[in-house]
């Protein structure tokens, strides 16, 4: 086997240092590391996300996780104590520059902590890996009136895609208002998100697994996301505590993805038994650990922050697959 080049072994020397950190901010704070199955009969449910499945020997059908939220909550009715989890997580469908289908996630829930508190303890966590810098705070609907000039929350989807129409197919007119604002966002708002961003109170119907609260007449979503250079880093939420609500969305999720012409899923009843006996106040938020790690190094590519290795053996069939 060759030894890997320099290059690759720097990033695996970081990528331990950063572990280290990683732990220590957590143990800092005094928020327990767990480490749920990657392995569940039941996957978390999103029309977005693909997840891979696995067929077992006695013939049943399980799923690697793109996330151990499910399994985190269920902690957390449970023994309601502050938690993180590093964990490798898994998504089908997802190649490029900076997505992987394999990749390495940060995700940690704290009970009883403010909104606004959670939002600055991610950006502290960030700051691990970014260093000091100011962050800036933009509501979802300042963003998108800002660099699309649309207002999301009254526009109508003709609107939305009359104003990105050049480029897309004809049968984006039908999309849906939510899916319309997606790709809005993501092609007019996130290049522009060059500073340290926070983008805050997303449309109800993006709420996904977070609470859903009014402000300034208007139902929002308690829920943040932080982009840097234009890459979206962390995805948080004032979690949602109602199980009936929550199976409702899920069962929402899951038409959508029948619409898209996707497989339906099975929904984790004891992640929703673990709701109904109670989940605590939280706040949680995932964080890309690869993604941090390679703008700390400044690179422009996943493997910048992976470091995979170079030669015959195992890192190289690797590097090939992915």
């Amino acid at each position: 086997m060759t030894a890997p080049t320099s290059d690759a072994s720097n990033i695996l020397e970081k990528r331990a240092q950063f572990f280290e950190k990683v732990r220590r901010f957590f143990k800092n704070r005094s928020v327990l590391e767990v480490d749920c199955p990657a392995l569940c009969a039941s996957p978390s449910i999103d029309a977005h996300i693909d997840v891979m499945e696995v067929l077992l020997i006695d013939g049943q059908r399980a799923y690697l996780h793109p996330s151990p939220e499910y399994g985190m909550k269920r902690l957390l009715c449970a023994y309601g104590k502050d938690i993180y989890q590093m964990s490798h997580v898994f998504r089908d469908n997802e190649n490029g520059p900076l997505h992987k289908p394999e990749f390495t996630l940060v995700e940690w829930y704290r009970c009883n902590m403010p909104f606004s508190f959670f939002i600055e303890e991610t950006l502290n966590f960030i700051r691990l890996f970014l260093g000091k810098q100011k962050a800036i705070i933009l509501t979802y609907r300042e963003a998108l009136m800002r660099y699309a000039r649309i207002d999301p929350f009254h526009a109508s989807p003709q609107e939305l895609y009359s104003s990105m129409q050049e480029g897309l197919s004809p049968e984006a007119a039908l999309w849906d208002k939510e899916t319309l604002l997606q790709l809005l966002f993501s092609i007019h708002v996130e290049p522009h998100l060059k500073e340290l961003t926070v983008v805050i109170d997303y449309p109800k119907e993006q709420a996904a697994l977070s609470r859903v609260s009014m402000k300034e007449g208007i139902e929002v979503a308690e829920r943040f996301e932080v982009y840097y250079k234009g890459i979206e880093l962390a995805n948080g939420y004032h979690e949602l505590a109602d199980a009936k609500e929550q199976r409702a969305r899920l069962c929402k999720e899951n038409e959508k993805r029948i619409a898209l012409g996707k497989s339906s899923f099975p929904l984790d009843e004891g992640f929703l038994h673990a709701l109904e006996q109670g989940l605590p106040d939280c706040c949680g938020v995932a964080a890309g650990f690869d993604r941090l790690l390679m703008l700390h190094l400044g690179g422009a590519r996943l493997e910048k922050g992976i470091g995979h290795a170079h030669g015959h053996g195992r890192g190289h069939e690797r590097e090939e697959l992915f």
